[in-house]
């Protein structure tokens, strides 16, 4: 298995970065400004998108792994290497998501806790409405994990 850090051409991943955050011009907003993890046992199998919010605070944007390579573990050790990577320049690591039982549980699995929510994220800044596991979107729920 191996990480590597992608600085270039960072939408050739838009097919992956799309399962995390379903609008592009959502996406747009981040990608460029932030670090893009990629994940490869043999080839590719998930990313993530890390930037920094303050001097002491960075957030995890967007984590996504293929859906025939879900529930194996690897959105799990992205999060344990960006961790470790980013422990020694932050000292906190935030992550905005639906609040959605199955998502919520695999962030606190992963050493996160609840922070605070904003009210109508979701129907206030996308052109759609989103449903996750036939969940409506609405609040985004902020997650934080200190490093």
């Amino acid at each position: 298995m191996e990480i590597k850090i992608i600085n270039e051409n960072k939408k050739q991943f838009i097919d992956l970065l799309l399962l995390a955050d379903e609008q592009e011009s959502m996406i747009d907003r981040y990608l460029e400004r932030g670090e893009l993890f990629a994940l490869y046992d043999n080839d590719l199998k998930s990313i993530c998108v890390v930037t920094e919010e303050s001097p002491d605070t960075c957030e995890l944007k967007s984590i996504a792994t293929y859906e025939k390579w879900q529930n194996m573990g690897y959105a799990g050790r992205l999060i344990q290497y960006i961790s470790s990577y980013y422990k020694d320049k932050y000292r906190t690591m935030l992550v905005g998501t639906g609040d959605v039982p199955s998502t919520l549980r695999f962030y606190e699995n992963n050493g996160f806790t609840l922070s605070h929510r904003i009210p109508d994220f979701f129907t206030d800044n996308y052109d759609h409405l989103i449903f996750e596991e036939g969940v409506q979107l609405v609040d985004m729920v902020y997650l934080k994990k200190e490093l």
